[in-house]
């Protein structure tokens, strides 16, 4: 007996829930009222009138179940969502039953990302339907736990019934490399500090500065020259030798907001050089990668979506220091024995996990995506 109980139990779930509405209570408190009257009176015609009301009540629990049954919903996103970012996704519904459904809202559970609310006035059985929604993820991480809601109140409204339809699939949320207020500030000062350390020769122009003796004339420029009386040389940046080497340091970063913030920091420099065809080397007491010789640009993303602080790894050695290098570090000094800066010089930006957090907000706003 005590076995037969959890079974029937376990059958008769089927994960559908039901919310009575003000409009099931005002119909139960009427049907109430006319059973009461009609016991009280022993009048026929009120005994039909309540059992056309009870018949009325059991049609709309079952409709509005079958109306639930045989819904399947598809999940459909972008290979890479960041996180604060609006994303395009699609949602596809298919209807497997033979009957229509009809007045389905759908929405999601928390933590999917999807922010609007479906609407389906009817959907044919058999039929696929699709729509496209927005996607919003408010941090970084794998969203594990993704859901989406199935409700109905079809057909008289008494009761709104749903149903709770797992995805059963993860979901990878980068940090978010569209740059915050302060970010830009931040990233406009890195920009000229790596554009000064390598002035050369190259495409871009970067300046007009005397002659060296032994230098080719190639790049002479004669009018300024001839405007100062001395010979003068046109210097340009070397696009094709500008290499960042990132470092983050995992163990002394501060945990929780500040964290965060660093995370993301890190993430828009890396996205922003990238994207200006910068080489990148990016590297943790867990990690090293190189963009874009090791790969692209979301090797490095997909692992800031998951990174955590750690204590007692080994800080990685720094071989080639020709690059300028970006260190992230609450104790910097303890990094100067494996080659990597110390405090912020011409061919280095040293930030202390307060330097980002408390930047000053200027005016304006970033808007690269993914």
């Amino acid at each position: 007996m005590s076995g037969i109980l959890p079974r029937l139990r376990a059958a008769l779930h089927t994960g559908m829930r039901q919310q009575v509405t003000r409009t099931g209570v005002v119909f139960t408190a009427s049907l109430v009222l006319i059973a009461v009257s009609a016991f009280a009176s022993a009048n026929n015609l009120l005994f039909l009138i309540l059992a056309a009301m009870l018949s009325t009540l059991l049609v709309s629990g079952f409709v509005s179940r079958l109306s639930l049954a045989g819904l399947e919903v598809e999940f459909f996103h972008p290979e890479h969502i960041s996180a604060r970012m609006h994303t395009p996704g699609r949602v596809v519904v298919r209807n497997l039953k033979w009957i229509p459904s009809y007045s389905i809202r759908l929405s999601a559970a928390e933590g999917s990302g999807m922010e609007s609310q479906l609407y389906y006035p009817t959907i044919p059985g058999g039929a696929k339907v699709e729509e496209h929604v927005t996607l919003h993820f408010p941090a970084r991480g794998i969203y594990r736990e993704n859901a989406v809601v199935f409700a109905t109140g079809f057909p008289f409204g008494f009761t709104e019934r749903k149903a709770l339809v797992p995805l059963r699939q993860q979901i990878l949320v980068y940090p978010s490399v569209q740059p915050r207020p302060e970010f830009d500030h931040l990233l406009a000062e890195l920009s000229g500090e790596i554009e000064s350390h390598f002035r050369g020769r190259g495409h871009d122009f970067y300046r007009i500065r005397p002659y060296v003796a032994f230098e080719s004339a190639r790049h002479v420029d004669w009018k300024a020259s001839a405007h100062t009386g001395d010979l003068q040389v046109r210097e340009f940046t070397k696009e094709e030798e500008q290499a960042v080497l990132l470092f983050l340091d995992l163990e002394c970063a501060a945990p929780g907001a500040v964290f965060e913030t660093i995370v993301d920091c890190c993430a828009c420099v890396v996205w922003h050089f990238s994207q200006h065809g910068g080489n990148v080397t990016f590297c943790t007491q867990e990690a090293s990668m190189r963009v874009p010789d090791e790969g692209d640009v979301y090797a490095i993303l997909k692992y800031l979506a998951t990174v955590s602080p750690v204590r007692g790894k080994s800080i990685p050695t720094l071989h080639d220091a020709s690059g300028f290098q970006v260190v992230f570090s609450a104790d910097p000094g303890r990094l100067s024995s494996y080659g990597w800066a110390t405090e912020t010089g011409p061919s280095a930006r040293v930030w202390l996990p307060a330097d980002v957090a408390a930047t000053p907000v200027p005016a304006g706003t970033g808007s690269e995506q993914p």
